[in-house]
């Protein structure tokens, strides 16, 4: 019973990240949403199912091992394709530009 609640922990930030990739405004908003919807939700499904498998200790210290490389590697990735996006010329719908002083 114990490992349900990481795997609807997972399910709830995956559906509310989808949402807010559909409703947000602009490029970074939705690139926000989704970034947390990757991964918080992915890591919530991955715990979870690292609880409820009956496998051997080597896949359960795999899967331990690519919960650290999403909570490594997609914020960067997410960031570089924010930078990129607005070296580009896309720029937010919102009225506060922080990379503004960033780019002269």
């Amino acid at each position: 019973m114990l490992e349900i609640i990481p795997l609807l922990f997972g399910y709830s930030i995956m559906f509310f990240g989808s949402l807010g990739v559909i409703r947000f405004p602009d490029v970074y908003t939705r690139l926000h949403a989704a970034t947390k919807c990757d991964t918080g939700g992915i890591m919530g499904i991955v715990f979870g199912l690292m609880m409820i498998m009956d496998g051997p200790f080597v896949v359960k210290v795999k899967l331990l091992f690519l919960l650290i490389l999403i909570a490594l590697i997609n914020p960067m990735v997410s960031h570089a394709i924010a930078r990129g996006a607005y070296k580009m010329g896309v720029k937010p719908e919102v009225k506060v530009d922080m990379y503004a002083w960033d780019n002269p």
